[in-house]
């Protein structure tokens, strides 16, 4: 579960279109779902993760977001 604090940011879901985030709003991303999320261009975001512990660990840090995927 994702919560926006403050500002405006991106998430986007494998295989799908990448959707604005605002302040105020939650976002529910299902357990082993590959996403990316985090501040648009022109905008700071602040969030909360809230995640659970699986096999020990509670996130699987994926590549970095290339920049024509983060602009795309």
């Amino acid at each position: 579960m994702l919560i926006v604090t403050a500002g405006k940011g991106w998430v986007q879901q494998e295989g799908q279109e990448r959707q604005e985030i605002r302040q105020g709003e939650t976002i529910w991303i299902p357990a082993g779902m590959k996403h990316w999320h985090g501040a648009t261009a022109q905008y700071a975001m602040s969030h909360y993760a809230i995640t659970y512990i699986q096999d020990g660990k509670n996130a699987e840090w994926m590549e970095l977001v290339s920049d024509e995927q983060y602009l795309d």
